[in-house]
């Protein structure tokens, strides 16, 4: 029997790749400590097993000695055997809790080992579950993450990273950012069910989602010459992505706009429709300001490089537009851009700026051409396109190869 189950615990390391001697001090440990309790020692049990037969000898710690006289605790103990002769069948059933918590202890090891390099990347999964508190996503086999919703007024110190209004169904396809990988050896005081939950940690409210999604869909940036400089986003509602390309002859906009606006709808779409307005970054940060605030046209901006704040003088009719609705465009455009935006039509700033002395050199941008400029196009519903015209141009580069195509099939244009 003995030797029985001995080769089956070896045939057992060797298919989970477990180290046979690790298994057999966990199993030694467990096994006294349930002897221990069992047969009420009071000094404790010790339990060695035998490599070669696997049979399981069992002794007893009896004191040896005086008593330390502060601690009253002994140094030394003798060993007295006291195996009982059903050692081998309490030793095969202890064995198999212990070979189930070290095979999930080394899976999660291998898994942090995995991937705690990996914060940061986006990953595919499909939805396994999903409750009221957090959404399991399988990566692939016997690779799980996890997609915490909490209620933070209930759970003050769980995640939320879920967009609004967002649900998930069963083996649905998502994709996620991983923003942590639980470490199984962390002596730290684990969060409620931690050790029982998935190590990896996803979210789908993080800004970095979108760079990736934008690495994925647009070649320009994965190869470098696009840099998405600056993310801010209101999960599941709007995000402003500010780009910036090294080539003066690409127009970074237009590169993340795709042709007929294909790259940023299928961010769009694996979003669930969060608006996005992608937007032209400047090292001036009045040309950056008055870009965020896009699609607002802006005349002014006066700056104030010591408290970081940005005076901001649009159109009577553009006021609501550049602060949007509850305040939304200005306050993506701020953390967009890192200063504080101060939004005024020009009726109002007409008066206040009056007698008042210049913060700084303003820029106006009635005349000059930015790049923050909107294209011109209008669709047949009326709606104007929000994407930025191009340097030169009326248009962005999509409707701008539109209007030349509509000037060459005119034969009139010809003459």
């Amino acid at each position: 029997m003995a030797s029985e189950m001995m080769e089956a615990l070896m045939a057992l390391c060797q298919e989970k790749h477990i180290d046979q001697y690790y298994l057999l001090g966990r199993l030694e440990e467990s096994l006294a400590k349930t002897y221990k309790e069992k047969l009420k020692l009071e000094y404790g049990a010790k339990v060695t097993i035998d490599r070669a037969n696997g049979r399981v000898y069992l002794y007893e710690l009896v004191p040896v000695g005086e008593a330390d006289p502060e601690t009253g605790e002994y140094s030394e103990f003798e060993e007295k055997d006291i195996t009982p002769k059903d050692t081998s069948r309490i030793a095969a059933q202890q064995a198999k809790s212990e070979i189930n918590a070290i095979v999930r202890e080394a899976a999660r090891q291998q898994i942090y080992e995995e991937f705690a390099d990996r914060i940061g990347d986006i990953i595919t999964g499909t939805v396994l579950q999903s409750t009221s508190d957090f959404t399991i996503i399988k990566i692939r086999e016997g690779v799980e993450a996890e997609l915490p919703h909490f209620d933070q007024r209930r759970y003050s110190d769980e995640r939320n990273e879920r967009p609004t209004g967002e649900r998930y169904a069963h083996n649905q396809r998502i994709k996620a950012i991983i923003v942590d990988v639980r470490d199984p050896r962390s002596k730290d005081q684990p969060i409620r069910g931690e050790r029982s939950r998935p190590s990896i940690v996803v979210s789908r409210t993080h800004p970095d989602l979108i760079r990736r999604l934008f690495d994925l869909e647009v070649p320009e940036i994965y190869d470098g010459v696009v840099e998405i400089r600056s993310v801010a986003r209101e999960p599941g509602v709007r995000s402003k992505v500010a780009v910036s390309s090294i080539d003066d002859r690409l127009d970074p906009v237009g590169a993340c706009v795709g042709p007929k606006g294909s790259r940023v709808r299928t961010v769009v779409g694996e979003l669930r429709g969060e608006r996005i307005d992608v937007v032209l970054w400047s090292d001036d940060p009045r040309k950056c300001v008055a870009s965020a605030l896009s699609p607002a046209r802006v005349n002014r901006v006066l700056i104030d490089e010591e408290k970081r704040q940005a005076t901001v003088i649009v159109p009577d009719d553009q006021l609501s537009l550049a602060i949007g609705k509850e305040g939304q465009n200005a306050r993506l455009a701020a953390r967009l851009t890192g200063w504080h935006i101060d939004i005024k039509n020009e009726t109002l700033a007409a008066g206040i700026l009056k007698g008042l002395p210049m913060v700084d050199e303003a820029i106006d941008l009635t005349e000059e051409d930015t790049g923050s400029n909107l294209c011109e196009y209008v669709n047949p519903d009326g709606i104007r396109c929000r994407n930025q015209a191009r340097p030169g141009s009326h248009y962005c580069g999509i409707h701008e190869a539109l209007q030349a195509a509509e000037v060459s099939d005119d034969p009139d244009s010809l003459i």
